[in-house]
């Protein structure tokens, strides 16, 4: 959220984000909402008043036995609370629109976010990694995952319904030995670990910015305030949500925690296999500091980075993209996504992504810091993914898969998966 100071100030900045993010938002709207809330709140005081200094001008009148007067005066008093009531109506409607209004402005976005309208118009900014030529015909990782016995889609969808999964025996082990070894990196770069709530009220998803444009992507649970998150980003930044914090040096906070999205509009490639599921595992980073440009953006640097050394240990050719504008949510300000090679898509594939949202996140969950002068500000938010599982699991079984059907172990997963060095297929 955006103090509205900040959006009278640099209302054609953010009608322009409104337009590059495909947000249906007047910012002429809400100001002119604004105004009319301001005069109504206005109208409403000073009739209050008035009202408490005629109650008090007829308790006068009663006690100087001016019965005649107070009776006269009594008429008058109910008339203007008449219109007190209508004017604190009127007040009450004005700002509710006032605060829908509010809920859906975004974020300003960095000047050098690239333009463009969807992710086909995302910026490669680097590779790594030398994609794999097989010489064979490789196999999709769900192949692979049947030949292996490691992947069962068909009972997952018996079990849970469309687009769900069982991994089983290595395939569950890879799941797990993914995460942990993000954990571990995260822990020896001084991030807190955290197990935290996947089960959130309403007001938190509000609060942390995914509601109200996420709503659609999300798991209610009927007749309770309850929520399944779609990120441990979530209960990570809202951990510190109304409190004054201390960031002398930033907080670094990590978690693993299951994850569910309804992925509503997801079609073609992106369902198929493991690729876009409705429930998964992410280890999720999550920094907060003070609200300076300079220190925002090196971090969003270095949490790019964490990620990138991880998909090095894995042995995996990704590529670092610039999001644009129109593929930007609401609340970023600047955005990098991480793409992995995935044979079978012929192509790179989402996998992580970063973002830096000033301090959009932190004033709709005030948090506040004190700067060196001792006055207290909003901090900054970042966030990004370390992995995810299984879609990682895709690039990790095509890019390692030899001839004989078997998949290939990199050195930095064996100790998580009791030494295993291969997975081979279960005749």
């Amino acid at each position: 959220m955006l103090d509205i100071g900040f959006i009278r100030e640099r209302a054609e900045e953010i009608q322009q984000a409104a337009d590059r993010k495909g947000i249906a938002l007047s910012i002429g709207e809400l100001l002119a909402v604004d105004d009319r809330r301001r005069e109504l709140q206005r109208a409403t005081e000073t009739l209050r008043a008035e009202r408490n200094r005629s109650s008090k001008a007829i308790q006068g009148l009663l006690r100087e036995g001016r019965g005649d007067e107070a009776e006269r005066a009594k008429k008058a008093a109910a008339s203007e609370l008449a219109k007190l009531k209508e004017l604190e109506e009127r007040f009450r409607q004005t700002e509710r629109l006032y605060d829908v209004l509010m809920l859906q402005v975004p974020n300003v976005i960095s000047p050098d976010t690239p333009d463009g309208a969807s992710d086909r118009d995302n910026v490669e900014m680097r590779r790594a990694g030398e994609l794999p030529a097989f010489g064979f015909e490789p196999r999709s990782h769900v192949e692979l995952g049947e030949s292996l016995a490691i992947v069962d889609i068909a009972r997952g969808v018996k079990i849970g319904g469309a687009r769900q999964y069982v991994l089983k025996n290595g395939g569950l082990l890879l799941h797990r030995a993914v995460q942990q070894l993000a954990l571990d990196l995260l822990l020896r770069k001084g991030f807190d670990l955290l197990d935290v709530p996947v089960l959130v009220k309403e007001g938190t998803l509000i609060a942390t910015g995914h509601f109200p444009g996420g709503r659609d992507q999300s798991y209610a649970i009927q007749g309770e305030d309850k929520w399944l998150a779609g990120t441990s980003e979530v209960p990570l930044v809202s951990y510190y949500g109304g409190e004054i914090v201390d960031l002398a040096a930033p907080k670094l906070l990590g978690a693993v925690s299951a994850c569910y999205r309804s992925e509503v509009g997801s079609a073609g490639r992106d369902v198929h296999g493991l690729y876009r599921v409705h429930q998964f595992a992410k280890v999720e980073q999550v920094v907060i500091c003070r609200a300076e440009l300079a220190e925002g953006l090196a971090w969003l640097e270095r949490l790019t980075a964490n990620s990138e050394e991880l998909l090095r240990l894995l042995e995996l050719p990704y590529r670092v993209v610039a999001v644009c504008g129109g593929d930007l949510s609401q609340k970023n300000y600047k955005q990098y996504d991480i793409e992995t090679w995935m044979p079978s898509r012929d192509g790179f594939g989402e996998t992580h992504s970063a973002s830096l949202l000033l301090d959009f996140q932190a004033r709709r969950s005030n948090i506040r810091y004190r700067d060196g002068d001792g006055r207290l500000r909003h901090a900054y938010t970042l966030n990004n993914t370390m992995v995810a599982s299984p879609r990682i699991l895709i690039p990790l079984l095509e890019n390692h898969q030899r001839e004989d059907g078997s998949v290939r172990l990199p050195p930095a997963l064996r100790p998580y998966m009791h030494g295993i060095a291969e997975l081979r297929p279960v005749r």
